[in-house]
């Protein structure tokens, strides 16, 4: 339902900032879109943030405002900006207000949207969330495993492999559960983008899902709001079509970095790490959304750029606190050569718990993590006196800890054409038996080689056998 129209004019153009005069009656609402009508085929939009006085507010500008002057007209319904949903979108690309971005045809007309600010599910209709989400990648089903319609994040640096994590968990759903999946790029390079969309559409994967971009390039305004674009896309497919849904954002940092400049802009006094003094808020207004309800889940999983591999910055701790499952990436084990390079120790879930994964998973998981912890203490003894002077207790624990570490990497379907090495996907059974194996000691006499970059135990086997027979790995 369209509300009243406000008409005015622009008074003020500081960069993405745009100030408004509305020339008569009440102010439109905060959060709500502006045309300017402008010289442009398309309008400049604006989202009002501020009301200075009884006539004029405060907006965001969408898009570049290259070009734009005083004086130029502009238009609201009081509404929010609005995002197109339903089965039209899927196999697209869009950008922050819903445009499609991939040079194919228009949507269709009638193709229904919905306004990109709503409130998140009431307590009383959300369901809770015990369903295991197998990925196939042994470390997290293992350590860390995803629930369905939970939240998880994967922290790290640059250049410790979130994309490629993100971009492998796409194949998982579409494989493995045929959901859909609406993937958000927010504060993406224009080079990363493109290589998502044509790598989804050459492997068959783009049917099922809805790309949305806030990219590098993009005024703070767009980066900001491309979750919100997104998250509704998914919200539609849940309430409405009752589908399962993967919420993939790739990096939610930029989220909150955009946030941040668009409260500068604004001129807010900035907070502890000159952050925005709303950090904890907007976050939540975010995060709160993703639930299951209406009988289907949404399912989130997020990569979260870590500022100086520091994960006592506000930011990632603000994003940390709404999540059930939290994937650490090391620099170190990267450096090592161990990819996935899931930190197994700073990982955690709230679902590994004996009620919810069994108790032969917990007890495992526990286990693999115990000797991966004292193997970590071991360290500086073996670095300074060599393994030799362990015990022989200590000696055996430190090799176990070491076939299970590589037994834990594996090769993933999105780095095959690079590496050459076909990817694996692991069932949770496999990886259960194949660490307890590890664990147990079946393999002790086995060369460590052989546990590297493999899926399950039988091909470990095999590597091995062959190394024993002096066929060529």
């Amino acid at each position: 339902m369209t509300g009243p129209k406000f008409e005015g004019r622009v008074v003020s153009v500081r960069g993405a900032v745009v100030d408004v005069r509305i020339a008569a009656g009440r102010l439109p609402p905060i959060n709500s879109a502006i045309d300017v009508l402008w010289d442009h085929p398309e309008p400049l939009v604006l989202e009002v943030h501020s009301h200075l006085d009884s006539r004029t507010v405060r907006a965001i500008a969408m898009q570049a405002t290259s070009g734009l002057s005083r004086g130029v007209a502009a238009r609201s319904t009081g509404e929010p900006l609005t995002a197109p949903v339903g089965e039209a979108v899927l196999g697209r690309l869009f950008d922050a207000l819903g445009h499609v971005g991939d040079f194919g045809f228009q949507l269709p007309a009638d193709t229904p949207r919905r306004p990109i600010h709503h409130p998140p599910p009431r307590l009383e209709d959300e369901s809770s969330a015990t369903r295991i989400f197998e990925t196939g990648i042994k470390v997290i089903d293992l350590l860390s495993p995803l629930v369905q319609g939970g939240k998880a994040a994967m922290f790290g640096g640059a250049g410790v492999g979130k994309t490629v994590l993100v971009m492998e968990l796409i194949h998982a759903m579409v494989k493995k559960y045929q959901g859909i999946s609406v993937f958000a790029g927010v504060g993406e390079r224009s080079r990363e983008g493109h290589e998502l969309w044509t790598e989804m559409r050459e492997t068959g994967v783009l049917e099922r899902t809805v790309l949305v971009y806030g990219q590098m390039n993009e005024p703070p305004g767009a980066r900001w709001r491309a979750p919100l674009t997104a998250l509704t896309m998914a919200e539609y497919f849940r309430d409405q079509k009752h589908n399962n849904v993967l919420l993939l954002m790739d990096n939610i940092f930029r989220f909150v970095q955009a946030g941040a400049e668009v409260s500068s802009l604004l001129g807010r006094l900035p907070s502890r790490v000159g952050y925005q003094p709303t950090l904890a808020s907007e976050v939540a207004a975010l995060q709160e959304r993703i639930a299951s309800a209406a009988g289907a889940a949404v399912t989130a999983i997020q990569a979260v750029y870590v500022p100086a591999d520091d994960f006592t910055d506000p930011a990632v701790t603000a994003i940390s606190s709404h999540m059930d499952s939290t994937i650490m990436l090391s620099r170190q084990l990267a450096a090592e050569g161990f990819y996935p390079a899931v930190d197994p120790l700073g990982s955690s879930s709230a679902l590994l718990d004996r009620l919810i994964v069994g108790e032969a998973h917990y007890r495992l998981a526990e286990r693999a993590r115990e000797i991966l912890a004292r193997f970590k203490d071991l360290q500086d003894i073996i670095a300074l006196l060599g393994v030799e002077e362990l015990g022989a207790a200590d000696r055996r624990i430190v090799a176990r800890a070491r076939r299970l570490q590589r037994f834990l990497s594996q090769p993933f379907v999105v780095t095959e054409a690079f590496t050459g090495t076909p990817g694996r996907s692991v069932a949770l059974a496999d990886t259960l038996e194949g660490c307890r194996a590890i664990l147990d000691g079946e393999t002790d006499d086995w060369a460590e080689n052989s546990l590297y970059m493999v899926g399950a135990l039988d091909e470990a086997r095999e590597k091995e056998a062959k190394a024993k027979a002096g066929a060529p790995v």
